[in-house]
This record gives C-alpha cells, structure tokens and sequence, in this order.
C-alpha cells in the first residue's frame, strides 16, 4: 500500500472506502477512533475514487450476473474495471482469477508479493 501511495499509482471506490470506514470504526476491536478513520478516508481522496454512476452500476450488473459474487463485491470488480486497474487486491476473490483484464491478487495469499 504505502508503495502505491508513494508512486500515485493506486486506485480505489467510494465502495472500498465505505467498507473501510464501516470496519474501521464499528466491526475491528479495537477499532479506529471516527475522526481518524474519517482522516484516512479523506486522506485517499487524493486517489480520485471511482464514483458510483450508471456506468459502474450497468458494468456491476452484469459481474453479478456472470461470475455470481455479491452486489457489493461487483461495485469494487467494476470500478476497478472501469479505471483500466490490471490487478484488483481483495480476499473475496479467488486468488488469481482474471476478469476482463484485471487480475485478482489476494494480498494475503502466502504467494503474493505485494510492493511496499
């Protein structure tokens, strides 16, 4: 992560980011206090998150309807599709599954290696 901080390379939607704050502050123990976890969300503002449109629902849609994952997993699939991201880092996907281009990393696989 902090490579692709660092680099400006990283990309991201407000569906992640929502995910994140809804975990950060209420589901990890212990969790973030809000005003921190409303810092680092804006924090990745600078990333210009995919914004939620017809476009991404449409293209959501139909990752629903082709690989069966959940409407909130298909936003992160489909934003990640429509910002041209060759590779997607999520743990609820399989492992090295390719989409339409994008490749699917678990970061936490013991096989990837992920740049910090």
């Amino acid at each position: 992560m902090a490579y692709l901080w660092h680099q400006g390379l990283g990309q991201l939607s407000f569906q992640v980011l929502q995910e994140f704050y809804v975990n950060a502050t209420g589901k990890l123990r212990p969790g973030l206090p809000a005003a921190e976890a409303r810092r680092d969300v804006q924090a990745f503002f600078a990333w210009h998150p995919v914004q939620t449109g017809p476009a991404l629902i449409k293209v959501a849609w139909n990752l629903m309807d082709r690989f069966g994952c959940s409407w909130w997993d298909a936003q992160i699939l489909a934003a990640a599709r429509l910002s041209g991201c060759g590779k997607l880092l999520s743990e609820d996907f399989q492992h090295g599954l390719v989409v339409d281009g994008t490749v699917i990393l678990n970061p936490f696989a013991p096989s990837v290696s992920v740049p910090e």
